[in-house]
């Protein structure tokens, strides 16, 4: 069984994809960001950077347990434990790391940012909501060009790319996207989002999922919490 410790945000739904469509039994325990649970010591000792989401997997390395956070190295993991979702041949292997690395770099960072400075931030501050939806924009369109000639966004297999990339593009009305504008990425959208085990893993948690309204919640985010040394 894996314990795995998770909030419905892109990266939470990442993993939830991914052991959906490999169809491990997992157990889920949520972390709600919005009130601190990620800055509890229970956490930290398996996610140290207080991010979610983190897994422990009892039937790990050796038959041993084993701990992960970080996202992308949790989905590498999960398909070398499975043998699913990365090619084995080294030339597409490789081909799926780019991508997943393009996406941990910077689908995930500047989607965030164009989120934060379009949503959140208290002050509306045109400088940084130019500069992250153009980034936003200019990303989007990678992967359109990308998928002029591929099936998938690493060649003609799903893999743990499209995995990591989808939960990011869910939410494309905060990041200023006209999906008239891209419309080989819209049509990979739409395929992916037709896949059962992505529609279950996207409800994962999804009740309990508020609008970050109060300012409890933004501090818990944004706030000095964030920066307080543990």
């Amino acid at each position: 069984m894996i314990d795995l410790y998770t909030w419905p945000t892109p990266n939470g739904h990442k993993i939830h994809i991914m052991l959906e469509e490999c169809g491990l039994p997992y157990k889920v325990h949520p972390i709600n960001i919005g009130t601190g649970d990620q800055f509890k010591p229970e956490f930290l000792k398996i996610s140290p950077n207080n991010k979610i989401p983190a897994l422990v997997d009892s039937d790990g390395p050796d038959g041993q347990p084993i701990a992960l956070f970080e996202s992308g190295a949790i989905l590498l993991y999960l398909a070398g434990k499975t043998g699913q979702f990365l090619p084995q041949s080294d030339r597409a292997k490789y081909d799926v790391l780019q991508w997943l690395m393009f996406q941990m770099g910077g689908v995930g960072p500047m989607l965030g940012q164009a989120h934060h400075f379009r949503i959140y931030a208290p002050e509306k501050i045109d400088y940084g909501i130019n500069r992250y939806t153009n980034e936003a924009k200019r990303l989007y369109g990678v992967m359109d060009k990308q998928l002029q000639s591929h099936q998938w966004i690493a060649g003609d297999e799903y893999s743990v790319a499209d995995m990591a990339i989808f939960p990011w593009l869910r939410s494309w009305q905060n990041q200023g996207i006209d999906w008239a504008d891209y419309p080989h990425l819209k049509a990979w959208f739409d395929r992916i989002a037709e896949r059962p085990a992505v529609q279950k893993a996207v409800q994962v948690l999804a009740d309990a999922r508020k609008p970050l309204l109060d300012d409890k919640a933004k501090k818990a985010l944004f706030g000095a919490a964030q920066y307080k040394k543990r």
